[in-house]
């Protein structure tokens, strides 16, 4: 559908474009033979602006069609159903991945920082307890987070293969009873 009205608003900037290239030939009025050949091709621009138009009007249609084909074919509420709850279950294991990235970038600039005041601490000959503290505490954290990515990913693999493990157990299950 976004394609359909990216087109659409593709076609209307040029028709805005083609309407100020004309306005601008009829205010020149003075057809010479440079503004014949720019007569000319604005003709041609619309000629071509106008099967453009076409052709989206028929892809629109044609999309219309597929989306009723599709929502005919999912109108299985058991089904759809399903997908939803599938799409519940990747949406938050997504969102809690997507917290512990964050997180984790957020503790590797810590250690980063951490760094790069030991190695000027290092450099000027002054040894800092504080900073050797913090260095360890970042790194530690960046740990936990990398840590919690992990999970969070193993989790993400865990809630796509569900629904195609649940699905190998059900024929086991009916050919049990």
């Amino acid at each position: 559908m976004s394609t359909i009205e990216e087109l659409q608003g593709r076609l209307a900037a040029a028709m805005d474009r083609i309407g100020t290239g004309a306005e601008k030939l009829v205010a020149n009025a003075g057809l010479s033979a440079e503004n014949k050949a720019l007569a000319d091709a604005l003709e041609e621009e619309k000629l071509a602006n106008a099967q453009l138009k076409e052709r989206l009007r028929a892809l629109h249609q044609k999309h219309f069609t597929e989306m009723e084909a599709l929502q005919a074919r999912l109108g299985d509420s058991a089904e759809v159903d399903k997908l939803r709850g599938e799409l519940e279950a990747q949406t938050r294991v997504a969102v809690q991945l997507d917290s512990d990235l964050q997180r984790l970038r957020q503790a590797n600039d810590q250690l980063r920082a951490s760094n790069a005041a030991l190695r000027e601490a290092n450099a000027a000959g002054i040894g800092e307890p504080q900073l050797i503290n913090q260095a360890m505490l970042a790194e530690l954290e960046g740990l936990r987070a990398t840590r919690a990515a992990d999970m969070a990913e193993a989790a993400a693999i865990l809630a796509r293969l569900e629904p195609m493990l649940n699905g190998v157990a059900q024929p086991a299950d009916e050919e049990d009873a």
